[in-house]
């Protein structure tokens, strides 16, 4: 079981109630973007479109996080099985595939961000074959970032970039999905490989001994040797980024799910144990797990919202049905929180609010973020439809 558990009465019913909310949010959301893309984050609760880059116009489909937004889609059809949800969210596969097709702003590994939401959901559910091809096409662009030596897929820029070279991230283990299910359909055995090497490496590097992670890390391109941890959006590079750490329960959980590598449950246990350990009172941290009650800082919402979707993960894979037990309901205090304090109540725009986008460069800072609302409303799905199989 996956899901987050609701305990009768006043929890069944502020579920329904925070759901019954999020859809009247996504529903006006359709009205306002419709095929376009909204921002990164919001500006006073309300995303506006996506600035114009790399050649495509406002609310073009460049960037990151523009899956969240089909994906909080197929969400919604999977809260209602209405139909208008399902129409909705196939409505991006075209933009989806003309992007990959076209080669824009592909260079990044969170091609699984992009494409799992978008088009292997697309494909998997609705039989969509343009879906099909366009994630393929990704997972294969994904896998000319390896770098062979250090078996990891760079995270950002060109790979001849000095700056970025070597370099990878703890979000990337929510991007491995993409190539589980290439190699599923395709029977090219090479993308698990990739996926479970980089899997392997990031355990090794990016997971510190005290069960924290680092964000990013680098390693010698040329011979592999691994070198140093540094941090983009964290407080420190010896501190811990809350979003990561949440991306690091989720993802070793799923890579775990796809190979069985019980090295990686381990992992996923370690650092739920540790953000567990270091939630502030109302169970949503802070923008890094450094700061606590009292700190003057800014919650991450977005955090919180991951953390619970992949504590439910975690307990559906733990063995022990008392471990099991408590990371589930450490999955629905998160939850609880973030409806009874976080969430917007049916407004047009964000979800939810508070979340952290890039604390050091001043971006997105308490504010509604795409990410945060998908989670949030997988989350909800987790808990309100039982049996639930998710895109990742």
């Amino acid at each position: 079981m996956t899901g987050i558990e609701v305990r009768p009465g006043t929890d069944a019913g502020a579920i329904a109630g925070a759901v019954t909310a999020a859809l009247r949010t996504i529903d006006a959301n359709i009205d306002t973007y419709g095929d376009r893309y909204p921002a990164d984050t919001t500006a006073g609760d309300r995303y506006p479109l996506r600035p114009p880059d790399a050649g495509q116009p406002l609310g073009g489909n460049v960037g990151w996080t523009t899956s969240f937004w089909p994906g909080m889609l197929w969400l919604a059809h999977d809260l209602t099985g209405d139909d208008r949800y399902r129409r909705a969210a196939l409505s991006h596969v075209d933009s989806f595939a003309d992007r990959v097709r076209d080669g824009v702003d592909l260079g990044t590994h969170d091609l699984g961000f992009l494409y799992t939401l978008s088009c292997v959901t697309a494909a998997t559910r609705a039989g969509d074959r343009r879906a099909r091809d366009a994630a393929l096409a990704a997972a294969g662009h994904l896998t000319t970032r390896v770098l062979a030596a250090a078996g990891i897929i760079q995270a950002w820029g060109d790979l001849g970039d000095p700056r970025q070279r070597g370099r990878t991230i703890i979000d990337s283990l929510m991007n491995t999905p993409l190539l589980y299910w290439a190699g599923h359909v395709s029977g090219d055995e090479r993308y698990p490989a990739i996926a479970l090497r980089h899997t392997v490496q990031l355990r090794e590097h990016i997971l510190r001994p005290d069960g924290t992670t680092f964000h990013t890390f680098y390693w010698d391109p040329e011979t592999g040797a691994p070198l140093r941890g540094e941090t983009e959006q964290g407080h420190a590079d010896d501190s811990c980024w809350a979003r990561g750490q949440a991306w690091a329960v989720y993802g070793f959980t799923l890579n775990h799910r796809y190979t069985g590598d019980p090295s990686f449950l381990a992992a996923a246990r370690t650092c739920a144990d540790y953000l567990l350990a270091h939630l502030p009172a109302d169970h949503v941290p802070y923008w890094d797990l450094v700061f606590t009650d009292g700190s003057g800082q800014e919650r991450d919402s977005s955090a919180a919202a991951i953390a619970a979707c992949g504590l439910a993960e975690l307990a559906g894979s733990v063995a022990d049905p008392a471990l099991a037990e408590t990371y589930r309901e450490a999955a629905a205090r998160i939850l609880r929180s973030l409806v009874a304090g976080y969430a917007t109540g049916g407004h047009p725009g964000a979800l939810i609010r508070h979340g952290v986008y890039d604390k050091p460069k001043g971006i997105g800072v308490d504010e509604g973020t795409l990410w945060g609302d998908y989670f949030y409303l997988e989350a909800l799905t987790r808990a309100a439809v039982p049996d639930w199989t998710g895109p990742w």
